[in-house]
Formats: structure tokens, C-alpha cells, sequence
């Protein structure tokens, strides 16, 4: 089974964007628009799919993956880090000059 952490740079955004948002979730992207960028967005204006999975939590922040997403990643290990750039055009990095990234380690089960 996958699971997510973050690094202390995550956090810290996570922190940052809590406090001038109020509760927030992520959602891993793997549309078009952001590539596979994790998005983060308020708890209260994201609507949860049917066939989205929860993998955990990060900075208290629930992270979900969809589910055609999660049959490919579920054997790796998401590791949510921050880089120097521009975040996903709906997520609410974006603006800070610095945004979310996904690293991953494959689990050895």
C-alpha cells in the first residue's frame, strides 16, 4: 500500500497556506493542465470522487489520489516536497513563488 509524507519544506508551505486558507486537502493531479503536481485546495471547495483514494495525511492536510492513479502508484512511497516556481493553476501554492512536487520511492513489499 502507498503512503504520503512530507518534507519539512512541505510542511512549512502546508502551514503557511493553512493559515491563510483555513483547512486544506491535496489531491494528486495527473490531468492535463498541472501535470502530476500535487494540488492543494480548501477542505471546503473540493468535492471528494467516488473513486478517489485516501492514502494519508500530511501536516494534518488529507491527501487523496484517484483510483486509476492509485493501482499504478499503490506499491510506491509519495514523498511531497517544495521547489523554487509556479504552483498548479488551481492549487493554492500558486503565487508563492514556490510550489508542491512529488517525489516517490517504489516500497519493497
Amino acid at each position: 500500500m502507498s503512503t504520503v509524507t512530507a518534507t519539512p519544506a512541505a510542511l512549512q508551505l502546508i502551514e503557511e497556506i493553512t493559515a491563510d486558507h483555513g483547512p486544506v486537502l491535496f489531491h494528486q493531479s495527473g490531468g492535463c493542465c498541472d501535470g502530476s503536481s500535487p494540488m492543494c485546495y480548501p477542505q471546503s471547495d473540493f468535492k471528494i470522487g467516488e473513486r478517489d483514494v485516501k492514502i494519508g495525511e500530511i501536516g494534518g492536510a488529507p491527501f487523496y489520489i484517484s483510483a486509476s492513479q492509485y493501482e499504478t502508484w499503490k506499491h510506491t512511497d509519495l514523498i511531497i516536497d517544495v521547489v523554487a516556481g509556479r504552483g498548479g493553476m488551481f492549487s493554492l501554492d500558486n503565487g508563492r513563488e514556490k510550489r508542491f512536487l512529488t517525489r516517490s520511492e517504489i516500497c519493497s513489499t
